[in-house]
């Protein structure tokens, strides 16, 4: 049995301790106090009414806003709805009676850690009474009996009301911090004793103290007479400081105090006004160049001593780490930030407390992921702004390994709760507190990944007015210029931005080659549990009651997105229904509910085009009604099926050499904008109306454009990056020219600044890249110059034309969906042409039977030994026949949901299908011979309706 030195004692959840490390003697495994070693009678005085103080406020918030659980029998929490409607007033004075009647709160302190052998057993004298407590090594028990303490302190507080904390209060000013040096000799002497007492005691005082975590670990010179290795906390063996007097002491920490407030000043440099004493004489002290960068804490230092503590025992010293990290997270800081948060972000070295938990290895383990990670993820997750833009620099500093771990702890917190938790219809994963603020926090990750990484170029802020103006150059052929209204431009505008992608200066799109890839902060059980039904109203009500998934999409795949984007689009058809029904009966308009194409087969370019056309010039708005083809002569009904084939089609014609709209890159099998084609401007808007329209309608295209065109949909120019998924011999040709470091480049390349390319008819061409750019020689100096240069002429300003008329027709279709807040530019390339992933095994898992049918049937046994014998070109050939589409559906084969149906018994006829509803008709053959020879006449020669 541990003596009870073991655990130091505390007043109650604000965070102070009533005894610190600072004064204590081991002598004999006893413990002497000396002077200067103990808090005075004044400091004990205070410490009993913050603790007063702070649990009143828990009482307040509890009867004001409750504990959260939906299921609460609390009678004195809002949350169990026994409490009626109290007033600010009446709130405070029945928060002081529960406080003085030692009531129940719901807050639970203490959290989950590994089971001990040791249990400890104190007793802890506050005001007039004792109560026993039990440190909470075995898991079960709270440790040091935190709530009775407070709760003593409240029998003995005056009832008069204590005046709310301040969060500007950081309590005594010689509360020491921690510091490599005294962690260091403290587990030496542990070591040389066999004891850890004091080593537990030492992290106590300090991990559950905010005020000494604050001041922990801070770079800086040392006060005058302290060595770098004189420790803050004094003992017997301390040669520096045992000669000082307390009050040098204290004098010594409020200059270091002050030195470092100083150090958080923003300076604008030289000759900008700055308050530092040490601006410009070139001292150690430095002035902070940017807010966002915090100098005041010792990070090496930090990881040092981190390393040097867990060499010890984890036994010996994690649970009492664990459970002093819990009371500071759900006690002192949790009420401080819900009280006064935006204050807090004035505390000097505030943001320190969470580097310090941050860089602790034991972050990754499971104990400290279900007990430490939800309070440190809720804590973090209400931090102001700024200091989350401050939290996300230092997370980008770390290497990726590192920030994958920690990802990963994240995801395995979610996945625990997702599995453990019980939810219904009335406590859904919206409401899950852990979950929600684990996804907040995973925000920071994500941005300090893009951070941390290669930025792309140029960046979001330098992207070229013509970019991003709403003003739209003079274009006389092209009639869409003229659309009804007032003057709205189907126009690119500014991509969205988050407050904390804001405060940091970048944006998503700036990130191309990030520290971890993006698609590791998917989340797939997340994503499969979510309502997305659900979410998706939250996220449509904005109104921030309810959390909502959807405004952290990068947590979710982009198959649950897709989902969320559906019920976005048939809302909105519904809507444009009932509008139309509404204008019929009030207005006497014909009712035009749907979007109709009448197409000849024959001629379904002029047909669709000319169709599009009008409804683009007469009413714009008839473009997001649901669209209904029918093809002349043609039996069937379009319930997407037909839909399906002529995005098929056309999209086959579009780019087909004859009408040379598009080239193709015979390297990349990828199409761009011939910039020098006859087609109008207005041929080309309508492009971006079929490429709208097929997203629109939850249709996949085959479609072979680069990323970069994805890119410049979500409103990011090209850069020179982007020419390796383009025209791969032209980017291999410039890497080389950019890695050459030698004297001769210009003897070597002969390059000048103008260049030379083919237009569709063979015509060689050139283009100066800037003024007499025929005489200006590529160099050293202007190698990079050139490559960036180059590569804006062919990627946007050669296309400027043709891009903005067919961005302006995508736009016409989309500018008022969420998809520019949910998909990144390789995402939205995922939804407009599904994935190239075909496997089959998981479309045979998926497969519904129906007539008869099942997976048990020789039939169907035989039918897919035949599938997975097909080639991959015939694989693709039976999703055409079946579904309408020969690609992939956004999420795998596993989303595609096909039925087989039986169609009868053995007969000559062929396998036919709806593809309107993904159903193949299968006549029940009488072999397997039979079965292939009709399913390969029917994939190979079916097309339309003719069959049906």
């Amino acid at each position: 049995m541990s003596s009870p030195e073991d655990i130091p004692r505390t007043s109650g959840t604000g965070g102070a301790t009533r005894r610190r490390s600072l004064g204590y003697e081991e002598e004999s495994g006893s413990e002497t106090q000396t002077e200067g070693e103990s808090w005075s009678v004044q400091s004990q005085d205070l410490d009993m009414k913050r603790a007063a103080a702070q649990l009143i406020e828990k009482y307040y918030f509890q009867l004001t806003d409750g504990c959260g659980n939906p299921h609460c029998d609390n009678p004195n929490c809002a949350s169990s709805g026994k409490v009626g409607h109290l007033s600010s007033n009446e709130a405070a004075g029945e928060a002081l009676k529960l406080c003085a009647a030692r009531a129940r709160l719901c807050e639970a302190v203490g959290a989950k850690v590994p089971r001990s052998s040791q249990s400890v057993t104190v007793a802890t004298s506050v005001g007039t009474g004792s109560v026993q407590g039990e440190n909470s090594v075995t898991g079960t028990a709270v440790s040091t009996s935190l709530v009775q303490d407070v709760n003593m302190a409240c029998a003995s507080a005056p009832t008069t009301p204590l005046p709310p904390l301040s969060p500007l209060t950081d309590g005594p000013n010689d509360t020491p911090g921690l510091t490599e040096a005294v962690l260091v000799q403290t587990i030496a002497e542990c070591r040389n004793t066999n004891s850890y007492a004091k080593l537990r005691r030492l992290l106590w005082a300090v991990f559950s103290n905010e005020v000494a975590l604050r001041r922990s670990f801070l770079q800086g010179p040392k006060p005058e007479g302290e060595s770098a290795s004189s420790p803050a906390f004094p003992n017997k063996n301390s040669q520096s400081t045992a000669a000082q007097s307390k009050e040098e002491l204290r004098a010594q920490e409020g200059d270091l105090d002050k030195d470092f407030d100083c150090a958080e000043i923003v300076c604008g440099g030289e000759g900008a006004s700055c308050s530092c004493d040490n601006h410009g004489k070139g001292q150690n002290r430095k002035c902070v160049e940017s807010s966002l960068k915090p100098l005041t804490l010792n990070i090496s230092e930090v990881r040092q001593a981190y390393s040097f503590l867990f060499e010890c025992p984890e036994s010996e010293f994690g649970s009492t780490l664990m459970n002093a990290i819990v009371q500071l997270l759900s006690d002192s800081l949790s009420i401080q930030l819900r009280a006064h948060r935006e204050a807090f972000t004035a505390i000097p070295n505030n943001i320190n407390i969470f580097i310090i938990l941050l860089e602790s290895p034991a972050l990754n383990a499971t104990d400290y992921i279900e007990g430490v990670m939800p309070k440190l993820c809720r804590t973090i997750s209400q931090l102001p702004m700024k200091d989350q833009a401050l939290l996300t620099r230092h997370l980008s500093t770390w290497e990726a390994p590192r920030l994958h771990r920690l990802l990963e702890s994240l995801h395995q917190l979610i996945t625990i709760k997702l599995l453990t938790t019980e939810f219904s219809r009335d406590f859904t994963i919206n409401d899950e507190d852990s979950i929600t603020s684990a996804t907040q926090f995973m925000k920071l990750l994500f941005y300090a990944n893009i951070l941390g990484g290669e930025l792309d170029y140029p960046l979001l802020q330098d992207i070229p007015p013509e970019e991003t103006s709403v003003e739209v150059m003079p274009l006389h052929d092209d009639p869409f210029l003229s659309l009804s209204g007032a003057g709205k431009e189907w126009e690119s505008r500014a991509p969205p931005r988050d407050s904390l992608g804001t405060e940091l200066g970048i944006h998503v799109l700036d990130a191309r080659v990030p520290l971890i890839p993006l698609s590791e902060f998917y989340d797939d059980f997340l994503s499969d549990q979510l309502e997305m039904d659900r979410d998706f109203a939250y996220y449509k009500a904005g109104s921030g009651d309810k959390f909502s998934f959807l405004n952290y999409p990068f947590i979710l795949t982009p198959a649950t997105k897709a989902l969320g984007l559906y019920y976005d689009n048939r809302i909105r058809m519904y809507s444009e229904r009932r509008m139309s029904i509404y204008q019929q009966v009030m207005e006497g308009m014909p009712a035009n509910p749907y979007l109709k194409l009448k197409i000849r087969r024959d001629h379904i370019i002029d047909d669709a085009l000319v169709e599009l056309e009008m409804v683009a010039l007469e009413n714009p708005g008839d473009l997001k009604k649901q669209m209904v083809v029918e093809f002349e002569g043609e039996q069937g009904i379009d319930e997407g099926g037909v839909s399906k084939e002529f995005f098929q089609l056309i999209i086959e014609q579009i780019f087909n050499p004859d009408y040379a709209m598009f080239c193709l890159n015979s390297e990349t099998q990828t199409f761009w904008f011939n910039p020098n084609c006859f087609e109008s401007d207005a041929q080309f808007t309508l492009v971006g109306i079929v490429l709208g329209l097929a997203i629109y309608n939850n249709v996949i295209l085959d479609v072979h454009f680069p990323p970069v065109m994805y890119k410049k949909l979500c409103n990011k120019p090209g850069s020179f990056h982007d020419l390796r998924d383009w025209n791969t011999t032209l980017y291999r040709s410039l890497v080389e020219l950019m890695e050459y470091e030698g004297d001769d480049m210009e003897d070597v390349f002969m390059q000048t600044f103008r260049v030379g390319y083919q237009d569709v008819f063979g015509t060689s061409l050139t283009h100066d890249l800037k003024t007499d750019g025929d005489n200006i020689v590529v160099s050293q100096s202007s190698k990079h110059e050139f490559v960036e240069l180059y590569a804006d002429f062919l990627l946007n300003k050669m296309v400027e034309r043709q891009f903005r008329a067919f961005r302006r027709g995508f736009n016409m279709v989309t500018d008022d969906s969420p998809l520019a807040n949910l998909f990144r530019p390789e995402e939205l390339e995922l939804l407009v042409c599904g994935s190239q992933h075909y496997d089959f095994m998981e479309l045979m898992k998926s497969t519904e039977y129906d007539g008869g049918y099942s997976s048990e049937t020789s039939i169907i046994q035989g039918f897919w030994e035949l599938v997975h014998e097909m080639s991959t070109d015939d694989k693709k050939k039976l999703l055409q026949f079946t579904t309408g589409s020969a690609r992939v559906p956004v999420g795998g084969l596993s989303k595609l949901k096909l039925v087989i149906a039986r169609h009868g018994p053995d007969s000559d006829r062929l396998p036919t299908a709806h593809t309107c509803f993904n159903v193949l008709l299968l006549p029940e053959y009488s072999s397997k011979e039979k079965l292939k020879d009709r399913l390969y006449k029917a994939i190979k020669y079916s097309q339309g309706f003719g069959m049906l």
